[in-house]
């Protein structure tokens, strides 16, 4: 099993090599790639020291998976190349998430989409996959009419520039910015650029992914994202409306009963999801769960998950497990008739 991780060296890179070797993906071969300035570096990956290699050479190598996190420019390019040499690939970027001919995919709802002949699969967005996460179990049983969010998002979103930032202005040292304004002790309403109609790219991300992912444009979404100085996961206020009314108690045990997801809602004392226990976590944290009593069928969420793991990397190597174990049972039922 030959793997590439594109944009090694990248901070969600990073987080990819170090769940490849938790969860015992079968790796015989990594190939790490990174930019022109990032190779002949050296990375570590399972008490093994692997060379930085460029994209050309790395197609050259026809890997059996190529987990991408290197922007969507080197994803347009660079993908179909994989592609074709018969990789598998799974693209962090927004490159083609919105591509009708691609699956966008949340393996715990809609993995058995997938099928052999998908070589570019898209990865959501972060703030997307979280959210979803919580609200799939929900739409299929009281069909979700409108969303109201608010994301409280890690600057760990942002890359490295934005953590030196806040480590910067901590410690009261000048540096450079990846905001135009202060993130110590601030709060940001503006994630991503402005797109005409006063939405950030990131908020209409929320928009179209989640309608994609839950496969209903009827979905009425409206999101506002913020950026705050914390790096443990993002955060999400989601204020959802059901057509059909629903028992607060089956809405916990709907959730607690879905795969990835962890309840933690007892205000007696005092838990609820923060990012400061999301972090370093691979599931998806749903708490402060209440009906909303100004207006039928409407429910209150607090979600928080680890934005560089269950937000992209382990999204993505979950995308690459099943698809592994699809072919395995694929071969088996073959062997058997």
């Amino acid at each position: 099993m030959i793997v590439a991780v594109v944009g090694a060296t990248g901070m969600v890179g990073q987080v990819m090599l170090k769940i490849l070797a938790e969860r015992n993906f079968p790796v015989t071969e990594l190939l790490p790639v990174a930019s022109e300035r990032s190779i002949g570096k050296m990375i570590r990956f399972r008490d093994k020291e692997y060379e930085v290699i460029g994209l050309e050479e790395a197609v050259l190598r026809q890997p059996d998976f190529a987990l991408f996190s290197a922007g969507g420019s080197t994803s347009l390019e660079w993908a179909p190349r994989f592609a074709e040499v018969g990789t598998t690939v799974i693209d962090n970027s927004s490159a083609w998430r919105m591509d009708i001919s691609k699956k966008l995919v949340v393996p715990e709802i809609n993995a058995s989409d997938l099928t052999s002949e998908d070589k570019i699969i898209a990865n959501p967005n972060c703030s997307t996959i979280q959210m979803v996460m919580a609200l799939a179990p929900l739409h299929r049983k009281y069909k979700v009419k409108r969303i109201v969010v608010s994301t409280y998002q890690s600057i760990t979103g942002t890359g490295v520039k934005a953590v030196q930032q806040l480590e910067n202005e901590y410690q009261g040292k000048k540096g450079e910015m990846a905001y135009p304004y202060p993130i110590h002790r601030n709060a940001i309403p503006h994630c991503d650029v402005f797109e005409e109609n006063g939405y950030t790219k990131e908020e209409m991300k929320l928009v179209n992914e989640t309608r994609k992912i839950l496969k209903d444009d009827t979905i009425a979404v409206t999101a506002t994202a913020i950026r705050i100085p914390v790096v443990g996961g993002h955060s999400e206020s989601v204020n959802v409306e059901f057509e059909q009314d629903f028992d607060i108690d089956q809405i916990r045990r709907d959730l607690k009963n879905f795969p990835g997801i962890k309840v933690q809602d007892n205000l007696d004392v005092n838990t609820y999801p923060m990012p400061i226990y999301a972090e370093g976590k691979d599931e998806v944290f749903v708490g402060r769960i209440r009906r909303d009593h100004s207006q039928p069928n409407t429910l209150n969420m607090w979600i928080v998950a680890d934005n560089l793991r269950k937000g992209a990397a382990t999204n993505a190597v979950q995308i690459a497990e099943y698809l592994i174990k699809k072919k395995e049972l694929e071969q088996n039922w073959r062997k058997i008739i």
